[in-house]
């Protein structure tokens, strides 16, 4: 049969009944034949837990002791199904990501997989053992251990299934899969069977929490067949129903979505916008902007420079908002005296709007049926950004609901 890789959120693990019910399900996909590597997450709250209590000791606590901590709540997580799945006659062994060895930079909190030993889990897994490996975490190559950042072990979980190989990763989590927007904004938001990985990507990155937005990114890289579905079923559900359900993430040739404009529309209320008026109009005045807020290691989004009006223009981007003081401060202090500004404004009630869709290469009128969408409701567009497959609008918060259901109406994607 088949090597899957399965992996559970930290609902999923967030008791030893729930634990229980993951060795269930784990040994039913063996008892098939499949050879199945498990990679689980901390129980649910335990690295918030664990990292509140560093915090409480130090405000700034070291990087590398904080990575030294943080990964325990995994090593409990793998330990617990090994023994839940040899209390029902199942061979299974537990490793942490450095006895595997899952090799990364020394980034520690936000490391990057470098590469992975799959030798000693081969051999397990061609003895009939059940392998689970710690997610979120590696190994430096001065034998440090590392952690991936949150959302971690997703991404374990689809680079351990691409290096053995895998025919897929399952991703296991407490919603049931991916659906065309928010059901708690929208109540007849669909689950979409399929979506390809370049819209998740899109999706991911425009605030879809579903999946994080680096483990689309290696299965995409990859191409590793990645499938959510939820953990909160019946753990003896047959086989073949469970192999089919949730949202096949795979490639756009295998998705059968000719028909599908748009695939769904995104939001993220995690928005800020900050504006410098009065720029001197020069070459190299947006390197000056936004270099010191690169370095002051804020992420920048949606980015307008106005036209020049007698050598002055306003130049607008987009932070996270809760990175929105730090990056006025950064500008008061290292930017606007330095290229000679008239001032900085900013507002942190904003949001984002996107609709996402690889239906969009092959098909005209999306912007403008968008735009006449929110004028009809009469939402103001703040700022604009594209892709191919993607139109993001900056919105006021206060529309951000309205402005999604219309959305998601106007583009007929509620339920069938």
């Amino acid at each position: 049969m088949a090597l899957i890789v399965h992996k559970y959120g930290g609902t999923s693990m967030g008791s030893t009944e729930r634990i229980k019910n993951v060795a269930k399900r784990v040994a039913k996909w063996h008892d098939a034949g499949h050879q199945i590597v498990v990679v689980p997450s901390a129980m649910s709250g335990e690295t918030n837990r664990i990292i509140g209590l560093a915090k409480e000791i130090s405000a700034q606590p070291d990087p590398r002791e904080l990575d030294m901590i943080a990964s325990t709540g995994e090593q409990v997580s793998v330990g617990l199904l090994a023994i839940a799945l040899q209390a029902i006659g199942k061979q299974a062994v537990s490793y942490a990501g450095w006895q595997v060895a899952i090799k990364t930079d020394s980034a520690h909190t936000k490391a990057r997989i470098a590469s992975i030993d799959e030798t000693k889990v081969k051999a397990d897994l061609d003895a009939g053992k059940i392998v689970i490996i710690t997610g979120f975490q590696g190994v430096d190559e001065l034998g440090n251990i590392t952690t991936l950042g949150r959302g971690g072990s997703d991404t374990s979980a689809v680079a351990v299934a691409a290096a053995l190989k895998a025919q897929e990763c399952l991703i296991y989590t407490d919603v049931d899969g991916v659906y065309t927007t928010d059901p708690r904004v929208v109540s007849d938001a669909r689950r979409l069977n399929t979506v390809t990985f370049e819209e998740m990507l899109e999706m991911a990155s425009l605030g879809s929490k579903v999946l994080q937005i680096r483990s689309v990114e290696f299965a995409g890289n990859y191409r590793m067949p990645t499938r959510v579905l939820s953990s909160l079923t019946d753990p003896l559900i047959p086989l073949e129903e469970e192999a089919n359900s949730g949202t096949l993430i795979s490639f756009e040739e295998d998705t059968h979505m000719e028909q599908a404009t748009i695939t769904g529309i995104a939001f993220n209320r995690d928005e800020a916008k900050i504006t410098v008026l009065g720029v001197p109009d020069r070459p190299g005045i947006a390197y000056q902007i936004l270099g010191p807020v690169a370095d002051a290691n804020i992420e920048v989004d949606m980015i307008i420079q106005n036209q020049s009006v007698e050598g002055k223009t306003d130049f607008t981007f987009t932070v996270p908002r809760g990175e929105y003081t730090k990056a006025m401060d950064v500008l008061e202090n290292s930017v606007k005296a330095h290229i000679g500004a008239g001032s900085i404004v900013g507002d942190s009630k904003v949001s984002k709007v996107s609709v996402v869709g690889v239906g969009m290469r092959s098909h005209v009128g999306i912007a403008s049926q968008m735009f006449r969408t929110l004028s009809e409701e009469g939402i103001n567009i703040q700022m604009i950004s594209t892709s191919e497959i993607k139109i993001s609008v900056l919105i006021d918060e206060k529309y951000m609901e309205l402005a999604v259901r219309s959305l998601h109406k106007a583009f007929g994607l509620e339920s069938a």
